[in-house]
């Protein structure tokens, strides 16, 4: 009994220790080392890709965001968001770019709603940019799967060229010359789709139009 005993008391102290050791391990020295590792050689990307502008920050290369005029009566929480002519515009998304609440709308391609809301949706791009429907791209009128793509097709900011240079006081060759500074082409060559990301050029927008 006493040997049976003395057995036991030595495996439970050894995996008391195993327990202890792995909880320093895993618990404390790799994720330190993790992120000793990740600020210093990934600082930007670990940090969120944040964008600062004169030290202030102003968004994420990884987020989108709206790009509204201000409300008229800013305790109206049923006011609809008016885009502002001077800034390229995002694709729609289901949850106002609100990181903590992403996802689709969760809706079929043939439901009634979504139909709907695409063909509203489109002719509101169309009159905004003052182009036909059938120059709106897909990308204008629906939703990414995250809600937050910060990225837009180049066909759509092409759309937008014509109001954009008029709103800020510029030609459509410099701002044409804009977007194309500013698309980016396939990951490695082959993977996704080119495109332009909206906050990236509405800073070197903003930037080109005060000088």
């Amino acid at each position: 009994m006493n040997n049976s005993v003395a057995n036991t008391g030595r495996l439970a102290w050894a995996a008391l220790r195993m327990l202890l050791v792995l909880t320093v391990v895993t618990g404390i020295l790799y994720p330190l080392a993790v992120t000793g590792i990740a600020q210093g050689l990934f600082h930007d990307k670990a940090n969120g890709s944040i964008v600062k502008v004169e030290g202030k920050e102003v968004g994420s290369e990884l987020i989108g965001q709206t790009w509204d005029l201000p409300k008229k009566n800013p305790d109206d929480e049923n006011e609809v968001a008016r885009p502002d002519p001077k800034w390229f515009q995002p694709r729609p998304s289901n949850s106002g770019y609100d990181p903590l609440s992403t996802g689709s709308s969760q809706l079929g391609a043939s439901d009634p709603t979504l139909t709907k809301l695409v063909g509203d949706t489109r002719k509101a791009v169309a009159a905004f940019n003052g182009v036909p429907e059938s120059e709106v791209p897909k990308d204008a009128v629906t939703g990414s799967a995250s809600a937050i793509d910060p990225h837009i097709s180049p066909e759509y900011a092409e759309i937008q060229v014509k109001r954009v240079a008029k709103a800020n006081g510029l030609t459509e060759q410099q701002v044409t010359k804009l977007v194309d500074d500013h698309t980016e082409g396939r990951t490695a060559g082959f993977l996704g789709e080119p495109h332009v990301n909206v906050l990236k050029l509405n800073l070197a927008l903003k930037d080109l139009a005060a000088h």
